[in-house]
């Protein structure tokens, strides 16, 4: 992740980001397709492990993935990662992989 902080573009990429999260910018139009079939919130169908991050200043308050839970239709599991921030991969890196891992003994 530390190269990507070389790109000459990175901060204008990652303020694009955010705005766009917001919905205070454009997003890239090819993907305009893509963003219509997810904004119906398709149910997904496969084997799911949710992650949510305890202290994560981008979420308004950590649960137990119930609010979401009716989006997944196969196995499902939520875990609560406690202590840990916004970025999961990077603050959570064995409890990340593990959920990789675990997903597919449900298949």
């Amino acid at each position: 992740t530390a190269a990507a902080f070389d790109n000459p573009d990175y901060a204008a990429i990652v303020i694009h980001n955010y705005r766009w999260r917001l919905s205070l910018a454009d997003g890239e139009r090819r993907y305009n397709g893509l963003e219509q079939r997810l904004a119906v919130r398709p149910v997904i169908k496969v084997p799911t492990i949710t992650l949510d991050a305890e202290r994560d200043p981008f979420t308004a308050q950590p649960g137990d993935g119930s609010s979401y839970r009716n989006m997944f239709t196969g196995a499902y599991e939520h875990r609560l990662l406690r202590g840990i921030g916004h970025n999961l991969p990077q603050e959570a890196p064995t409890a990340f992989a593990q959920a990789v891992v675990d997903v597919d003994y449900f298949s």
